[in-house]
């Protein structure tokens, strides 16, 4: 019976479990971090870093050269990497883990999803004190290495870090979108490249683009295939669209203006030209990049730290030698509406720190996260992608400037692509702006580009885009990213647990009651056979 009471505990324990995570609302006050008076450096202390990479050694190797240097200042810790192809995948299993309290001690993320993180207990490590604390804080005295201070951060990118008053990430490094373009093809149309786009600009080339010759190939390119206009991340092209016409999308207390009379309107127009042949998305024709080198997309809009995939000579490539066509490339900011007031998107991972037992272990974990400020990773990990440091100390340095001086000497660390990209961010910081954080505003961003891409594959599906249409998608848009469930204080509900880890739960709590069952009709068997012997004598 011992055993039976034993199985009913864990099976009331995984019942809480699953009580708590489907019904925690909002995020919770995470306690101060009490930072110790001093780091014990006589004892061995081990930390997790989660970081995201796709397939770029270079980067991968910035991170263990990081932690080997780190490691140098601080024999006593050890720190293991984990490293992730995806920051949906970190999100998942940070979310999964947060129960369990296996969360990592630092992790590359977004505010976005921190603000999720938060719905657990005391679990994010707000950084306030830590910032400014005299001895461990940024630069303090007491920390090893040149790590920036608080005032050799960029505040535009420190503050995008805050969350409910207080900082809960730092950034780690910063990028926007651009439009990457064929030249050649636009003057071959008769046009020439404006250094501001409108949206109205992109649509008209791009439909020119779409005229044919007689046996069925593109004029303009001599091919079967031409898809003029492909845009990787939908999410970001409606939040920027909505932003650039002065519309809804959400405010800070989480208040949702995303399904709008002037979202139908960007609908609208996405399935005109989306009918026509001339608009297609990443997730319905795959990689912009890979049509842009081939000939046969003219704008290709992605991250600016996607800049080594764009154009003939780009390092990175994912169709064959033979697919690939020459072209002068050119970098432009996204299409705007009001050419006199640009707007776009600031995105870039942060990183954050996770609440431990030991004091001294969220500690080594800060020194860590400041040491991925330092300016040997920044500069290094900036220059191998698009992206811009995070701290003026990197951004003044002389070896930055030497960078950013050297474009086109090669195809590789200073190909010529790459760097444009990266000026377009640094003379357009101003022009940046990031979308509201609460818990539920990354449902929200998907939900953004669920309705684009809902509408283009209706649209080549040949279905009726009306308002009856629309009205539709928001309501099935609401109810399938559960947007319903954030109130106007933007808490939604943590419900949100990945479905495989929901299915784990469900799967347990099956297991235990099996056990359960199993062990007490074994207990009522003996109790009848005892039961038995007893009458006999």
């Amino acid at each position: 019976m011992r055993f039976a009471v034993k199985a009913a505990a864990v099976l009331s324990a995984a019942v809480m479990l699953v009580t708590s995570l489907s019904g925690c609302h909002g995020s919770r006050a995470t306690n101060s971090f009490s930072i110790p008076t001093s780091f014990d450096e006589s004892r061995n202390i081990e930390i997790t870093f989660w970081a995201k990479n796709d397939t770029n050694k270079t980067q991968t190797d910035i991170y263990k050269k990081a932690i080997e240097d780190f490691e140098s200042y601080y024999p006593n810790v050890t720190v293991n990497m984990r490293l992730y192809t995806d920051y949906g995948k970190i999100y998942n299993d940070v979310i999964t883990n947060i129960p369990t309290k296996t969360t990592p001690d630092v992790c590359i993320t977004y505010p976005d999803h921190i603000a999720t993180y938060m719905t657990g207990e005391n679990t994010v490590v707000p950084l306030d004190s830590l910032i400014d604390d005299r001895n461990y804080g940024l630069g303090g005295e007491k920390v090893k290495f040149d790590a920036p201070t608080k005032d050799e951060m960029i505040q535009k990118y420190t503050d995008e870090c805050i969350l409910s008053g207080q900082h809960y990430a730092l950034p780690y490094m910063r990028s926007t979108e651009a439009c990457y373009i064929n030249k050649d093809m636009v003057e071959q149309l008769g046009y020439e490249v404006p250094d501001v786009l409108t949206w109205d600009y992109i649509w008209e080339v791009s439909e020119a683009a779409m005229e044919k010759n007689a046996d069925g190939t593109f004029k303009i390119n001599g091919q079967k295939v031409m898809i003029p206009f492909i845009y990787k991340s939908t999410d970001n092209m409606m939040i920027q669209m909505l932003k650039q016409l002065d519309a809804g999308y959400s405010d800070d207390a989480g208040n949702i203006g995303l399904f709008s009379e002037e979202t139908k309107e960007i609908l609208r127009t996405v399935s005109e030209h989306v009918a026509s042949g001339s608009f297609s998305t990443f997730k319905i024709s795959s990689y912009p990049g890979n049509f842009l080198n081939a000939g046969q997309c003219i704008f290709a809009i992605d991250s600016t730290a996607g800049a080594t995939w764009m154009g003939s000579g780009a390092g990175h490539q994912d169709i064959s030698k033979d697919s690939i066509v020459d072209f002068e490339t050119v970098v432009r900011p996204i299409p705007q509406y009001n050419t006199s007031d640009p707007k776009m998107i600031s995105q870039g991972p942060s990183v954050c720190l996770f609440n431990k037992d030991d004091p001294q272990q969220v500690l080594a974990s800060w020194l860590f996260m400041q040491f991925l400020l330092t300016n040997d990773v920044q500069i290094a990990y900036a220059k191998t992608e698009g992206y811009i440091p995070v701290t003026a100390k990197a951004r003044n340095s002389q070896e930055y400037a030497e960078y950013l001086s050297m474009s086109g000497s090669d195809n590789d660390e200073h190909y010529h692509v790459k760097i444009e990209a990266t000026q377009l961010l640094l003379h357009n910081i101003g022009n940046t702006f990031i979308t509201p954080v609460f818990n539920g505003s990354a449902s929200l961003r998907d939900a953004a580009g669920y309705l684009i891409e809902s509408t283009a594959k209706s649209t080549r599906r040949k279905e009726k885009i009306t308002d009856a249409y629309f009205d539709k998608l928001y309501k099935d848009t609401e109810a399938l990213y559960r947007l319903d469930s954030i109130t106007a204080e933007g808490k939604a509900d943590l419900g949100e647990l990945p479905d495989g880890s929901v299915a784990l739960i469900a799967v347990l709590i099956i297991v235990w009651l099996s056990i359960a069952a199993y062990a007490l009709i074994r207990s009522l068997l003996r109790k009848r056979k005892s039961k038995k012997k007893t009458e006999t004598f």
